[in-house]
């Protein structure tokens, strides 16, 4: 007597029910994307292709069949995450709130694989359209509170309720901002920037200011002569570094002004700050190093360890300690690149494949 899965008798009914002619095309579309990929075999049988026809065009039916992971945060380590665990054949949903600092990157020339570089905005487009091949669902919104149920976690929205086995917290961080008008233009044009370690070397031999207080501020600074022999070190407040970095300071003949910012703006190309005893000054580029408030209220409202940054404590798997919460990327990590929140994010995605 022949039998079979109850998978695959859901499957065979499905497919009647929207039609094979459907089920050819979504092959047919799935094979012309993945052209270059594909061998002579057809990787695409009628129940994949079932699969990724109901997350592709019904994925509200699919969240609500009861989510294997809800990923928080919608930037390159969340959807990376997503794009693992579509491929793991679990369900997967990402809720973003759209404020990723990764669409601030006017162009990043540190992320592998983009020879030319890659606009910030037009990675996260990238990274969607993989993730929506897989079926990955992608919802706009944001989750405003956690809650367990059992073995289970539910995610409130302000207008929707999420439920999933695992919790994937990929809300990253926001950078305090410095008294600058029109600040996003200033980002746009490489006047301002938060990263030394991932554009440094775009400054290279420009005249840079680093903003910021005490001893993280003369840290970067230090870090910034790397690439450049005229570094400022400014301040809002006058607060000096300790002594030993005071001496550092001096001896990579990097200039601290004794009076503090005033005003700064920007034009033509150029950073204008003056100082409260009316000197003006003229920068290529300024850092601004004043700190960041790391967004992982979400995950401590649970009980997860952090540390007195705030910044998530996890352990090899990116477990957090409440079991089955995982972090990844900038909420997680102080080294705020690209590059460590994808490979945070493949870890988790295994993992939580694996756990499942």
């Amino acid at each position: 007597m022949l039998t079979i899965s109850p998978s695959t008798a859901i499957g065979i009914a499905s497919l009647k029910l929207i039609g094979t002619g459907q089920i050819k095309r979504v092959r047919a579309s799935l094979r012309a994307e993945n052209a270059q990929q594909l061998d002579s075999q057809d990787t695409y049988g009628p129940l994949m292709c079932l699969r990724l026809f109901l997350r592709r065009n019904y994925s509200s039916f699919w969240v609500r069949l009861g989510m294997d992971c809800i990923i928080i945060g919608g930037g390159p380590a969340g959807l990376t995450a997503a794009i693992y665990l579509a491929r793991f054949n679990r369900r997967v949903t990402v809720i973003d709130g759209g404020d990723s600092r990764a669409r601030l990157i006017p162009t990043t020339h540190n992320y592998p694989g983009f020879a030319n570089g890659v606009r910030g905005q037009r990675l996260l487009e990238l990274l969607r359209e993989q993730g929506r091949n897989y079926g990955v669902g992608l919802i706009e919104g944001r989750i405003e509170r956690l809650k367990q149920d059992g073995e289970r976690f539910v995610a409130e929205g302000a207008d929707r309720v999420f439920e999933a086995a695992k919790i994937v917290l990929a809300t990253g961080l926001i950078d305090r901002k410095p008294p600058i008008p029109r600040l996003p233009d200033a980002i746009a044009q490489g006047l301002v920037r938060y990263c030394p370690v991932c554009d440094g070397f775009e400054a290279s031999d420009q005249r840079i200011a680093v903003l910021g207080h005490g001893n993280d501020a003369s840290g970067k600074a230090l870090f910034l002569r790397t690439y450049s022999r005229s570094v400022t070190l400014l301040t809002l407040d006058g607060s000096k570094p300790e002594q030993k970095s005071c001496a550092e300071l001096e001896n990579a003949g990097i200039a601290r002004p004794l009076a503090i910012v005033a005003a700064i703006d920007h034009a033509h190309g150029k950073v204008n700050v003056t100082l409260t005893d009316g000197e003006r000054l003229t920068f290529d580029t300024l850092y601004p190093v004043l700190g960041c408030d790391v967004r992982s209220t979400l995950a401590t409202s649970l009980g997860a360890e952090h540390n007195e940054e705030d910044c998530l404590m996890v352990d090899k798997h990116q477990q957090t300690s409440v079991v089955g919460l995982y972090a990844i990327g900038d909420v997680v990590s102080d080294l705020h690149q690209i590059a460590v929140g994808t490979g945070h994010a493949a870890v988790a995605a295994t993992h939580i494949h694996t756990e499942l």
